[in-house]
């Protein structure tokens, strides 16, 4: 008898109606991942701190049925430019909202994992407006604990230093409260990504935001949360490796009406460790629907 595929990243998009390319973000090359169509509400995934696009892989064919979606390599990031400057989350904002005025959009739902989180945060705090409804996924910009930020700083620079399939794969894992879900075709993905030309000197200009005295001036304050009006959907986890269920929960108490959500037996990565959760939780939200109930028909 022969044995079971192992879940892959490829099996998950030859199952998707999806393009992928690169769009002129008023000056900043931006390469994307997208499912849907331009008559569908706009949505837009953003990844964490060394991450791409294809974080949100999995979840393109579900989310492509409802709105326009569009995952993202945020500058320095995936196949992205990467400008050769120090990136601070102002330069992240100033990415989205590059891309939202290039595509003509007043107005996107703003999903984000980690970085993404911190950078939908800050967009959403700064830039009401410009947002439907925010996703704080595990999202970071919240705190400045020293031991999360080293190792993150340690195992991201170790991998961008040297791009092999040792330091990648840990770089991957400790996204993962299961580490087999760090397969082998996502770490062969992020390998090729970081083992470009000039992928070191843009990693360390992303991990700035590692170091206290940039932290500190980049964090979101209780005023900030404070005066987030798009309704905002905190999304936490059991085994997030950056900080346990009170903080996400701290979070959402800090923002008015915000919803909270603990998603169980997951990392840093909910949306590819538990897709089918992932979506439904997500899509309802988005859609305005209860959180728990079944997706209703496009």
């Amino acid at each position: 008898m022969s044995s079971p595929a192992k879940p892959s990243l490829w099996q998950d998009l030859s199952q998707t109606a999806y393009s992928q390319g690169w769009f002129d973000a008023k000056g900043i090359r931006t390469r994307y991942l997208r499912s849907g169509s331009a008559e569908l509400p706009p949505l837009i995934f953003l990844h964490g701190v060394g991450g791409h696009a294809e974080a949100y892989a999995r979840n393109l064919r579900a989310h492509g049925e409802y709105f326009d979606t569009w995952s993202l390599d945020l500058i320095g990031h995936g196949w992205s430019d990467k400008p050769t400057h120090p990136y601070e989350v102002h330069h992240y904002v100033d990415h989205v909202l590059r891309f939202m005025d290039a595509q003509g959009w007043e107005k996107a739902h703003i999903s984000g994992e980690s970085l993404g989180g911190w950078v939908a945060s800050r967009l959403a705090a700064n830039h009401g407006d410009r947002v439907a409804r925010v996703v704080l996924n595990t999202a970071g910009g919240s705190r400045a604990e020293p031991t999360v930020m080293a190792r993150i700083k340690s195992l991201s620079t170790r991998a961008a230093e040297d791009p092999s399939w040792e330091f990648i794969k840990a770089r991957v894992e400790w996204l993962m409260a299961h580490p087999e879900h760090a397969t082998d075709d996502l770490i062969a993905c992020r390998q090729a990504i970081y083992a470009q030309p000039g992928f070191k000197q843009a990693m360390a200009n992303a991990m700035v935001l590692q170091d206290m005295e940039t932290r500190t001036r980049n964090l979101i304050q209780p005023e900030d949360y404070g005066r987030i009006t798009a309704p905002t959907l905190v999304l936490w986890t059991s085994h997030d490796p950056t900080a346990d269920v009170s903080e996400g929960r701290r979070i959402a108490d800090m923002i008015p009406g915000a919803q909270f959500v603990v998603m169980e037996n997951c990392g840093h990565w909910p949306q590819w460790e538990d897709t089918a959760t992932f979506d439904r939780i997500h899509i309802n939200f988005l859609s305005g629907q209860p959180l728990e109930q079944p997706l209703a028909a496009a």
